[in-house]
């Protein structure tokens, strides 16, 4: 069972990464650092929002509309967190 909890705790953490990444990357595509004209930025960014965009929608239906702000990758990133400190409090389970 420890394995169990070890490949949960793999998958927030590449959860985690992916959203950083879609937060830096669209950060970057605003300010027009990126372009994704570019055939290898527009393949890791199209790719990005169809993995995360099953996340953000219900995330989004809930927030207000905070006028073109996007909050939620933190939405996504707390609940992660979430998620992970109850996994860490209940590690006797999977045992």
């Amino acid at each position: 069972m420890q394995s169990l909890f070890d490949i949960l705790m793999l998958l927030l953490g590449v959860a985690r990464t992916l959203i950083f990444t879609y937060f830096i990357m669209s950060w970057l595509i605003s300010f027009e650092v990126l372009n994704v004209r570019q055939p290898l930025v527009g393949q890791i960014w199209h790719t990005l929002q169809r993995i995360l965009e099953p996340i953000y929608g219900p995330i989004r239906r809930f927030l207000p509309n905070m006028g073109g702000i996007d909050l939620s990758p933190i939405a996504a990133l707390l609940g992660l967190e979430v998620i992970r400190i109850i996994l860490i409090n209940n590690l006797s389970l999977f045992y």
